[in-house]
């Protein structure tokens, strides 16, 4: 029998007998650790030992198949051979390990107490996650090569050179990237967010590594790249703890002196009524002469960031001061012009005199 053939044979039949054997193995020191790991106050000890279950039983049986390498009867070039694979198994297995132990990491700081008193990390925790996984694919992919005698070093300085191209060929992809991990850090604004761009209202729909998504009120999308949006002005309603209630409100020029008081005391009354006032700062002042109405400046904050229920308050507010302005027996004014027509003399006649 040909020794190729027989080596087709052999291997394939060996296979099985060393999956088994890590299984075998494995089972049994995943149950030690899961033994262990009860034992302690901590969780993340077992959600690592879950997710690095297959790759340790993988490892095992690797190990296996070259403890029975040499029992086996191949010529020195196949068993050779079957090591260069094994390493390489051996090292992706590793790296497929490794990238699961980042995903439990991000899983495990989003659930931490450091997450909940710095919100930026919703954002910034999965950024990290990609970037740590795109960097453990380029180093497995270097080693990998490297174990079959591929030249390592001049393909990292091809990477090099191609990679400053990239980069300049890419600038406005990296630029982007970088302006989400600002955003991540900066947190200006999260996912759900009411916000103002510049000229525009919306709510924060979705932050990416390239744009962010904004869905408008006429319930539009919005997209702008990430490294344009950290040069904007941003305005984020959500943050507000209070609201403010702003507003100009005229009298009629036939209002007297003690109205007007009476206005002005019953406008402060019911701004200090209301359950959700803001105490410390409210203004009810009468400000000034205006072309048509005697002008009452009204400024006040409530303790509410529910835009809803502000203008619950605001509403009934304002109805409020509709009977105050009746009580005090003056009224509101509206834009009015007042025409004076002066009498004049009529010029006399150029023929006067002239009989």
């Amino acid at each position: 029998m040909p020794a190729i053939f027989y080596n087709w044979i052999v291997v394939p039949a060996a296979l099985p007998v060393a999956a088994l054997i890590g299984w075998a193995f494995s089972r049994l020191l995943i149950s030690a650790l899961h033994a262990g790991a009860r034992r302690t106050r901590m969780h993340w000890d077992d959600a690592v030992i879950d997710k690095l279950s297959q790759p340790v039983s993988i490892a095992i049986a690797i190990g296996a198949a070259l403890v029975m390498l040499p029992f086996l009867p191949l010529d020195g070039g196949t068993m050779e051979d079957i090591r260069r694979v094994a390493r390489a198994a051996l090292l992706v297995d590793f790296f497929w390990g490794t990238w699961r132990i980042v995903d439990v990491s991000s899983h495990l700081a989003l659930g931490s107490p450091w997450a909940v008193r710095v919100p930026a990390s919703r954002a910034l925790v999965p950024l990290g996650a990609r970037a740590s996984k795109v960097v453990l694919l380029a180093i497995a992919i270097i080693a990998s090569l490297s174990l079959f005698g591929y030249p390592v070093a001049s393909l990292v300085a091809g990477l090099g050179i191609g990679g400053l191209a990239l980069a300049l060929a890419a600038q406005k992809t990296v630029e982007n990237l970088f302006g989400a991990f600002s955003i991540g850090v900066d947190q200006p604004f999260r996912e759900g967010d009411f916000v103002k761009i510049e000229e525009f209202v919306g709510t924060v729909e979705a932050i990416g590594l390239r744009s962010t998504r904004f869905r408008t009120l006429d319930r539009t999308i919005i997209s702008i790249p990430n490294g344009r949006l950290a040069d904007m002005r941003l305005e984020s309603f959500s943050e507000r703890d209070r609201l403010r209630l702003a507003a100009v409100i005229g009298l009629v020029y036939e209002t007297t002196a003690s109205q007007l008081r009476a206005t002005l005391a019953g406008f402060e009354a019911v701004l200090r009524a209301q359950p959700k006032i803001w105490p410390d700062a409210v203004v009810v002042r009468f400000r000034e002469f205006a072309a048509s109405s005697l002008d009452i400046e009204v400024m006040a904050w409530f303790s509410t960031s529910d835009w809803s229920e502000f203008q619950q308050i605001r509403q009934e507010v304002l109805i409020q001061f509709m009977d105050v302005v009746e009580r005090a027996g003056t009224a509101f004014a509206f834009p009015t012009q007042t025409v004076h027509l002066a009498a004049t003399a009529s010029a006399p006649s150029s023929n006067s005199g002239l009989l």
